[in-house]
């Protein structure tokens, strides 16, 4: 049986959640998924909510970011960071499976 490395969130992510949860009366998770679609194969969806019974739960300053058992495999060893440019503002995903990706920096292929 492969072992699989789980994804590390950065600190900045963890900040980012923090911002977002100020003040909520029920802070939210970061919810990390893999769906099939986009312009590479896959794409990622990225919201928030509550977690679920069986999701990994990833924690850091007072913050959650969960990952559901079947997108786990394809999110192994990467890292989920957040992005303020010119451009706009995001949560990345660096994912080293990702063989290709595209421009809108949320579908790849493996």
């Amino acid at each position: 049986m492969q072992l699989t490395i789980p994804p590390k969130v950065t600190p900045r992510a963890f900040e980012r959640l923090a911002e977002i949860n100020d003040g909520a009366e029920a802070p939210q998770a970061l919810r990390i998924a893999v769906e099939g679609g986009g312009c590479s194969g896959f794409q990622y969806e990225i919201e928030l909510g509550a977690p679920r019974e069986d999701d990994l739960v990833l924690e850091g300053s007072g913050q959650k970011v969960v990952i559901d058992p079947i997108s786990l495999p394809f999110l192994a060893d990467a890292t989920i960071d957040f992005s303020a440019e010119l451009i706009g503002a995001r949560f990345v995903i660096e994912n080293p499976n990702a063989t290709s990706s595209c421009g809108c920096g949320t579908s790849f292929s493996m």
